[in-house]
């Protein structure tokens, strides 16, 4: 009888594994899709992106023209169309621009969410694997009770943790909420325990805002350090550096601060983080 139990059982968690497993396929075939778009999408913003500066240089070169001929009036005429024409498309592709980089903005979220879910089903796979090795060391082991260690000598598996959408979240909302020691142990908490997970370059950032909302700045630039050193390429990075430098200025270190200000400019032009790094520069005194 008891073996009878315990072989519905399995396959009753064999049948529950079934689904997050399917779930996991499709989560893993959407973000591929969503990853092909933005490719395309990033593609699509940096052919715009020339064409704008081509036509910002051709718009340059007809207004200097137009300065030659100011003194003939029929000149002035036809020249002053051109540049309202260069003009009419220079602002088209900035528009348009925009309208692609919005696009890529969405599809970045689109990205980060089905990574989320991916996070989460592979933690749900994780558990039920867990729980079937339970199962297996019980058919083992059946008169040893439900406290006894399992197979490989270590105790039951405890009850199933947060899954690392929803710890990340908490941790989040804390710091949010301005509870910065309580947002600090939740994000090192989940590096801790989902060191794998697609968040763990964003919880490393927010753990160098923890800091520095605490006015911990030499802590604060080890984590933001961090950040880059170990996440190279994630869009964390250009914020990390700009911390960076503002941790040096509240510090009062101003070589340092205008040093990292100055790296945030040239290595990421175009950014927010770049017009912040320009205006703090620019209250110093440079």
């Amino acid at each position: 009888m008891m073996i009878k139990k315990v072989v519905i059982l399995s396959t009753l968690v064999l049948m529950a594994a079934c689904a997050p497993q399917a779930a996991l396929v499709k989560t893993r075939s959407e973000l591929s899709d969503v990853r092909t778009g933005t490719r395309a999408v990033e593609s699509t913003v940096q052919d715009l992106q020339k064409r704008l500066a081509a036509a910002e240089k051709r718009l340059e070169v007809t207004e200097k023209r137009a300065d030659a001929a100011e003194e003939s009036a029929k000149s002035t005429s036809n020249v002053e169309k051109a540049v309202a024409d260069a003009g009419a498309r220079s602002d088209q592709l900035s528009t348009d621009i925009q309208l692609v980089q919005g696009k890529l903005e969405e599809n970045n979220y689109r990205i980060a969410d089905l990574a989320q879910k991916i996070d989460d089903h592979g933690f749900r796979l994780s558990e039920l694997a867990a729980r079937m090795d339970d199962l297996d060391a019980r058919m083992k082991t059946p008169a040893a009770g439900a406290s006894a260690p399992t197979a490989t000598g270590k105790e039951q598996r405890p009850a199933a943790k947060v899954e690392p959408s929803e710890a990340y979240r908490q941790a989040k909302v804390d710091y949010d909420k301005g509870n910065f020691d309580l947002a600090l142990a939740g994000f090192q908490n989940y590096l801790v325990q989902f060191p794998g997970a697609s968040q763990v370059d964003n919880a490393q950032y927010w753990i160098g805002e923890c800091l520095y909302s605490q006015r911990e700045f030499n802590k604060a630039i080890e984590a933001f350090t961090k950040v880059i050193n170990t996440y190279p390429k994630s869009d964390k990075v250009a914020g990390a550096k700009l911390k960076i430098g503002l941790s040096y200025l509240s510090e009062k270190n101003n070589a340092k601060a205008r040093e990292a200000l100055n790296k945030v400019i040239v290595e990421h032009p175009g950014s927010k983080e770049s017009d912040i790094a320009k205006s703090r520069l620019q209250k110093m005194g440079k």
